[in-house]
């Protein structure tokens, strides 16, 4: 399945996840990345293991090490700060840059446009299916 790539758990029918997929997708040059829904059963399954909460759906996580003895569940801003390092480049530097922001505050921002996030960006009806080439990368389909 994933092995040690890491996999984005994001809203599916959520405007702003939706395109942060689609960047993650074009920018993942090694094509690392492996995605699915929070709303599919892979994403209840992983974050039940950890005792966090499907419903949530105001959280993006990042699970590294999938089904490994150290696997651990990224969350919000610093499942985006994961995402920004694996991508490298310019944006692992941002990510890295953005690290000495102490988390609360970065957090803070995060769940403020986690809250408007459908006002600003749109919600969909039901989660948006991938693209024929990149399905294999989704493990909700």
């Amino acid at each position: 399945m994933a092995g040690a790539n890491p996999i984005v758990l994001y809203d599916g029918v959520c405007g702003l996840c939706n395109r942060s997929v689609q960047f993650l997708l074009k920018h993942d040059k090694a094509g690392r990345f492996r995605f699915a829904s929070l709303q599919s059963d892979f994403a209840k399954k992983v974050l039940g293991r950890h005792g966090l909460d499907p419903k949530d759906l105001d959280t993006v996580h990042v699970v590294e090490n999938y089904e490994q003895p150290d696997e651990r569940v990224l969350q919000r801003s610093d499942a985006v700060l994961r995402a920004g390092r694996e991508l490298g480049g310019f944006w692992g530097v941002c990510a890295s840059v953005a690290r000495v922001v102490p988390r609360a505050l970065r957090d803070m921002i995060y769940r403020y446009v986690a809250t408007n996030r459908y006002r600003m960006f749109g919600k969909y009806d039901a989660c948006m299916l991938p693209d024929p080439s990149q399905r294999s990368r989704f493990l909700d389909v």
